[in-house]
């Protein structure tokens, strides 16, 4: 195939041993990314003295913040040219970036500035620099190895019929995902020794991708694998709406079942099966011991529908199950260190069943260890062939090595639930790969990531719009404020002092002491004020079963000037919170980074695999979790 990028690296780095080594260096010696990312937690922002804000960012950063708004702050993470402000600020010449100079009446020079203002540290526009650099790029439209790429060529639209019960998004993510994986199956036919018969969709939803391959042009056989039936029987309407199925009929004898409905009796499976059925309508299902929902429904291609609950890579209790193969009485399972590929798929003619499928998984947007599932399986089943997933949630996947470490013990914990169960390694969690499970740094070894960290990496702050930071600031400025009040009125314990011996570790980089307050989702009305937030939340959490009373003891207690004063009081703190969060945001394309490297050094480190890639399938601005890791057998 041809040689192009394996992964989609800054121009900075000219080779991907390069980068990793940059990247798995940067992420586990560099204070203040480490805090950001997984040290620091909106309930401890306002109840720690000092505050995290002051603890946790250098002195002249929060300095020059006082002089900016958070939309300009936005704007030098993402958007500013770094490399001109550094310039600017080394050269030290009579400059102005942006705006006319303003003049330094004492000595007679011209400052150099930004916005008005001095320029930007050297150490945050370094900073910024280094977590540009070591993120992955997102631009959409990198070619792939063997050509496939992520809007090449002439794209097909999906027709109405198709993409009936799609959103705008879902629309672009599967147009685009649908047109390369069509691409990486004409590469993989033209370059390999095999053929790819079927797709297997891992958690195929409401089923959109997959309809749209198995509708003209693409034609394909498409294995869709749910957990939830109620999942399934939403994606067979769906069809049906999409005029790919026929709608079933059922007979049955009006007059009876009238008479049976009158009556209440509600006996129609009796009625329905007392009426003959046509014999060129039936089908003879396979044995089913698992009880799994098996449909299949013609288009152009074929959907079979398996209700199944992926838990590892062992995918032979499916691939039984595939309907026009030849089923196996013992299942197929690989060793992951020594499964060698199987022969190409035949046809027995006899009974015109494939003797084995050749499978390729693919998956738009799996939640949490789904992907860790997938691609283990192209190593544990010899009838996958490849691998094609975009991961999501992150948040939802588990740790292989156990909770995180902190350098700093202010960021320490004692016990908690979170941390109990965290401490459980997870053989299916990350890190996937050898080489960050053994990447020594300092006296540890093996890189983490706690929850806080993960879910961080599933923002998208490039896309955030005024409206959208206004909203979300505002809530977890109302969220960290109310876990003031808690603590004020001794609903939560004090977070660890810096000094206190450490007995545990937090996986989310909370400090306070028992059990969590988990208050959720609000009525739209709640945010309008800090105290219609504290009324809603508190009404909410007085129905809590065991702290109940607790809280509806503080709610009768708080007086209307008693929220009015918290407000007042701690007013200043919303932008340094906007700040904070702004730059865990932006720190966390770091994370994912990492996340997604891992999952591709997995796949680099088996010997059957042939080849693996990742690169930028969608548009960030409409689909952040734009990145596909590609794996391909020899």
């Amino acid at each position: 195939m041809a040689q192009v990028p394996l992964l989609p690296l800054h121009q900075y780095f000219s080779d991907t041993e390069t980068y990793i080594n940059s990247l798995l260096t940067f992420a586990t010696s560099n204070e203040i990314f480490e805090t950001l990312c997984g040290g620091v937690h909106i309930l401890d922002f306002l109840t720690k003295e000092p505050d995290l804000y002051v603890s946790t960012l250098p002195q002249e950063w929060r300095t020059w913040f006082l002089h900016h708004e958070v939309s300009d702050v936005l704007d030098l993470l993402m958007r500013e040219d770094i490399e001109s402000l550094q310039q600017l600020a080394q050269l030290g010449t009579a400059s102005d970036y942006g705006h006319a100079p303003l003049d330094n009446e004492s000595n007679g020079n011209h400052a150099i500035e930004w916005r008005g203002h001095p320029l930007p540290p050297s150490s945050l526009l370094n900073y910024i620099q280094q977590i540009r650099r070591h993120s992955l790029d997102r631009n959409f439209g990198h070619k792939g190895k063997g050509g496939a790429q992520g809007n090449a060529g002439k794209m097909t639209t999906l027709t109405r019929n198709t993409s009936v019960g799609m959103k705008p998004k879902k629309i672009h993510e599967v147009e685009n995902f649908a047109n390369y994986i069509d691409n990486l199956i004409s590469t993989i036919d033209h370059a390999s020794s095999y053929n790819i018969t079927h797709l297997v969709d891992f958690g195929s939803g409401q089923n959109y991708l997959g309809r749209a391959l198995a509708s003209p042009p693409y034609n394909k056989r498409v294995i869709a694998i749910e957990g939830r039936k109620i999942n399934i029987d939403g994606a067979k309407s769906m069809d049906i709406l999409a005029k790919l199925a026929e709608k079933e009929k059922i007979m049955r004898n009006k007059k009876q079942w009238r008479r049976e409905k009158e009556q209440g009796i509600s006996n129609l499976d009796t009625i329905n099966a007392a009426l003959p059925v046509s014999p060129a309508k039936s089908r003879v299902a396979r044995p089913n011991p698992s009880n799994n929902s098996l449909n299949t429904v013609k288009a152009g291609g074929e959907i079979q529908y398996i209700q199944h609950l992926i838990e590892d890579g062992n995918l032979s209790a499916v691939v039984d199950r595939i309907e026009g193969t030849t089923p196996k009485s013992n299942g197929e399972i690989a060793s992951e260190t020594n499964g060698l590929p199987s022969k190409p798929s035949t046809l027995d003619t006899a009974s015109g069943l494939l003797s084995e499928p050749q499978l390729m998984i693919i998956s738009l947007h799996s939640c949490g260890n789904l992907v860790h599932h997938g691609v283990r399986s192209l190593i544990l089943n010899p009838s996958v062939k490849a691998v094609a997933m975009v991961g999501c949630c992150y948040n939802l996947v588990t740790e292989r090595l156990g909770p995180p470490t902190h350098k700093l013990s202010s960021l320490r914990s004692s016990s908690l639930r979170l941390d109990r169960t965290s401490s459980a390694c997870d053989p299916q969690g990350f890190p996937m790969s050898k080489r960050l499970e053994k990447f020594q740094y300092g006296d540890n070894a093996g890189v983490r990531l706690n929850i806080t960290a993960r879910m961080m990496a599933v923002q998208a702050p490039q896309n955030w719009t005024s409206a959208d930071c206004e909203s979300f600031f505002t809530r977890h400025f109302y969220r960290a404020l109310l876990q003031r009040v808690f603590l004020d009125r001794g609903l939560v314990g004090k977070p660890a002092d810096e000094d206190a011996p450490v007995t545990g570790v937090s996986p989310r980089g909370w400090t306070g002491a028992g059990e969590p307050i988990l208050i959720g989702s609000l009525r739209k009305h709640c945010y309008d004020s800090f105290t219609a937030y504290v009324r809603g939340a508190l009404e909410k959490l007085v129905d809590e079963t065991q702290r109940g009373q607790e809280f509806a003891k503080c709610m009768n207690k708080m007086t209307e000037e008693d929220i009015l004063q918290y407000e007042q009081e701690y007013k200043s703190k919303k932008k340094e919170l906007s700040i904070a969060w702004s730059l865990m945001a932006f720190s966390a394309e770091v994370v994912e980074s990492i996340i997604v490297v891992d999952r591709w050094l997995y796949l680099r480190e088996q010997p059957m695999v042939k080849d693996c890639w990742v690169q930028a399938v969608f548009d960030y601005k409409q689909s952040p979790r734009n990145l596909v890791v590609v794996g391909i057998k020899r």
